[in-house]
C-alpha cells in the first residue's frame, strides 16, 4: 500500500509569502511549477506560461519597489485550491506609492504552484465613489 503525502496548500502560499517579502527570485522560482500559467482573467493580455517569465517579472518588481511588502491577509483552502486575499504595497524607484489589493486563486501540486487566477488591482484613490454598472 502507497502512502500519498499531501501537502496543506496554504503552506506553499506562506513560502510564496516570504519569498515575495525576502526580494528572493530563487525561493519564488521554487514555489512554482516549471509549467506555471498566471492568467488574469479582467485583462486577458496578460496572460502567461512559464515560471521563468514569473520569476523575470518580480525580479523586476523587486527592482522597481525596492521595498515591496506583500501581505497574505487571507487564505482559504478546498482540496488543491487556494483563495488568497493579497494587499501589496510600497514606494517604487520614482518615488510614487503602489498600493494594490486583490485576490489570487491558486492551483497546487506536488508542493507548487501550477496555475493562478490573479485579481490585483491599485487601490482606488478616495473620492471617486462607486463605478457604475450601468455605465
Amino acid at each position: 500500500m502507497e502512502t500519498k503525502i499531501v501537502l496543506n496548500p496554504k503552506l506553499v502560499m506562506e513560502r510564496l509569502e516570504k519569498a515575495l517579502n525576502d526580494h528572493d527570485a530563487e525561493a519564488f522560482e521554487n514555489c512554482l511549477s516549471p509549467f506555471y500559467l498566471s492568467e488574469q482573467p479582467v485583462h486577458p493580455d496578460r496572460s502567461f506560461r512559464g515560471r521563468e517569465r514569473a520569476v523575470k517579472e518580480w525580479e523586476e518588481a523587486f527592482r522597481r519597489v525596492p521595498n515591496l511588502k506583500a501581505e497574505m491577509l487571507r487564505c482559504a483552502v478546498h482540496e488543491d485550491t487556494a483563495w488568497v486575499e493579497w494587499h501589496m504595497h510600497g514606494t517604487r524607484a520614482d518615488k510614487k506609492k503602489l498600493d494594490l489589493w486583490g485576490v489570487a486563486i491558486c492551483g497546487v501540486k506536488d508542493d507548487k504552484v501550477t496555475w493562478s487566477h490573479v485579481y490585483l488591482e491599485p487601490v482606488q484613490e478616495p473620492g471617486q465613489g462607486i463605478v457604475s454598472l450601468t455605465g
